[in-house]
């Protein structure tokens, strides 16, 4: 959700032009050749879908579609094909909020408490300090996508229930000290947006954003993911073949990630960002006040060092502000953010001193797609070069690489003539989390098999690994998500916890399994 909700590669790698940014008066053009390029980076990276905008000193300089909604059937996709924004939400959800803060209804630094009394994490004094700010900007204290599997895959959860279970999460480390990225505090500021105005997230962001902008036919629900009509299907790579796959429609999170939006609409809402809240109209969403809210770095992020083949991409600032990302691009501030869901993924680019845009939604997991397409359009009005199709390409081939051999690894130390140290009726039980509730282990027909009392599709069978830790493979295996499952003895040979982790490092933040502690309470 991505990252996103669902993990995506973040955009850092290379093709281009060398044309200049056109004289003032003059209409904007997309780079040269555009239309075979997009198609170029489609093929390579095996995305069925993409559409583009593009916009330029308040004007749309381009707003379409390119290929097809699902795979092997004809339907094309066209500038009014809506696509899972996933985490480009975030950036909704902030603004809603700045327009509340010019309704006087909030104060960015004022304590959640204030608008939510039962709010609380599990530490009493970052309960009290939190702000309005600190939940939009990923420094809780919390680790990286802590508390969402509380909502991801699909639960029996509520909106309420999953704020309420906030409280029995650990924090992994002090507040306001570290940057983590999460989704479940996007869910508290729309409930602080429901507490002020009356008005369900849904409802607030409809008519107070989508409606003016002019996003007619855009829509703020994951579950509209699932309709029927002008939708891109959701694709993903599964055991090594692009297909279609289930798409996420869990309306739990709709403030982190639930908005389905198009090219068209999409282009929109960057002019009105580009140019400090002013609408087609004159009349204005919000004030250039707000914009420097939105934009202002708050939460410093680690630079790593990139490879030379992504020299470019080499920043000098990075720090998250509110529902977007701020970093430096070629001498230039560049505001953006990512976003990720099973068989969605999509970046948001703008560069405010050029009053420039870049929208890129896939309908397949290709981070590495919308990078090269983004980075190639404001490569464009730059004046700048660089073969970002290639570097992707290379870069994807050294991660699969990368995946493979540490997956090999983990292979080559297990001892698979190990046995678990106790009979397999022996595990079975219920086990129980603080913070997500129960896990069930029961012996069906002589084999182990775990459950998720609160998420159904996380079923499936315990394999045996080593010594006392399997493998729970899940039936549902567009997951993608398989994970060990270490039980923990006492002295007297009881079961005292089981732990989990993820087998392989592909499997995305979201699935934070290795946050459970879980403790058996009974046998079935």
């Amino acid at each position: 959700m991505k990252r996103s909700m669902r993990s995506t590669f973040t955009g850092l790698m290379l093709l281009t032009a060398t044309a200049a940014t056109p004289a003032r008066g003059q209409t904007a053009a997309p780079p040269p050749a555009f239309d075979a390029y997009v198609d170029s980076v489609m093929r390579a990276f095996e995305v069925p879908g993409v559409a583009v905008a593009i916009v330029k000193d308040g004007q749309v300089v381009l707003a379409k579609g390119y290929g097809v909604r699902t795979l092997g059937e004809p339907a094309p996709v066209d500038a009014r094909t809506l696509f899972g924004i996933a985490s480009n939400t975030k950036a909704f959800t902030a603004t809603a909020l700045g327009i509340l803060v010019e309704d006087g209804k909030l104060a960015w630094d004022a304590p959640v408490i204030d608008y939510l009394p039962w709010f609380r994490l599990s530490d009493p004094y970052v309960t009290s300090q939190m702000t309005i700010r600190d939940l939009l900007v990923h420094r809780s204290g919390l680790g990286l996508g802590a508390g969402d599997l509380l909502w991801w895959p699909t639960s029996s959860y509520d909106r309420k229930e999953i704020a309420r279970r906030l409280r029995y999460l650990p924090l992994a480390t002090s507040f306001r000290s570290a940057y983590a990225y999460d989704n479940v505090l996007y869910l508290i500021a729309g409930e602080v947006i429901e507490a002020v105005s009356g008005q369900r997230w849904e409802d607030f962001v409809t008519q107070r954003i989508l409606r003016p902008v002019g996003m007619t036919g855009s829509n703020v629900l994951h579950s509209a993911a699932g309709v029927e009509g002008n939708v891109a299907t959701t694709h993903a790579r599964v055991d090594g073949v692009v297909r279609p796959i289930a798409p996420f429609l869990s309306d739990n999170t709709n403030p982190a990630g639930g908005i389905n939006a198009n090219a068209e609409d999409m282009a929109r809402w960057m002019i009105v960002q580009l140019d400090s809240g002013r609408l087609a109209g004159g009349e204005r969403l919000f004030t250039p006040r707000t914009t420097r809210a939105l934009w202002g770095m708050v939460t410093p992020m680690p630079i790593g060092r990139v490879p030379p083949s992504l020299a470019p991409l080499q920043a000098n600032f990075l720090a998250y502000a509110l529902g977007f990302q701020v970093n430096d691009y070629r001498g230039r501030k560049l505001v953006s953010h990512t976003g990720g869901l099973p068989g969605f993924v999509s970046k948001v680019a703008m560069i405010p001193d050029l009053r420039l845009g870049v929208a890129v939604l896939t309908n397949q997991e290709s981070g590495a797609a919308f990078s090269a397409i983004s980075y190639r359009v404001l490569d464009h009005y730059l004046g700048a070069s660089h073969d970002w199709l290639g570097a992707y390409r290379a870069l994807m081939e050294q991660s699969a690489a990368a995946i493979a051999q540490a997956e090999r690894g983990t292979a080559a130390e297990r001892d698979s003539t190990s046995r678990p140290s106790l009979p397999l009726e022996r595990y079975a039980g219920i086990y129980r989390d603080a913070w997500y509730g129960d896990v069930t282990v029961a012996l069906e027909d002589g084999k182990l098999v775990i459950r998720f009392g609160h998420t159904p599709s996380l079923a499936g069978e315990l394999v045996h690994w080593q010594y006392d830790t399997f493998v729970a493979r899940w039936y549902d295996r567009e997951l993608r998500a398989d994970a060990f499952v270490t039980f923990s003895l006492d002295p007297s040979g009881v079961i005292a916890r089981a732990a989990m982790r993820a087998v392989s490092p592909a499997t995305d933040f979201s699935f934070d399994f290795q946050d459970l502690d879980l403790r058996p309470v009974r046998t079935p």
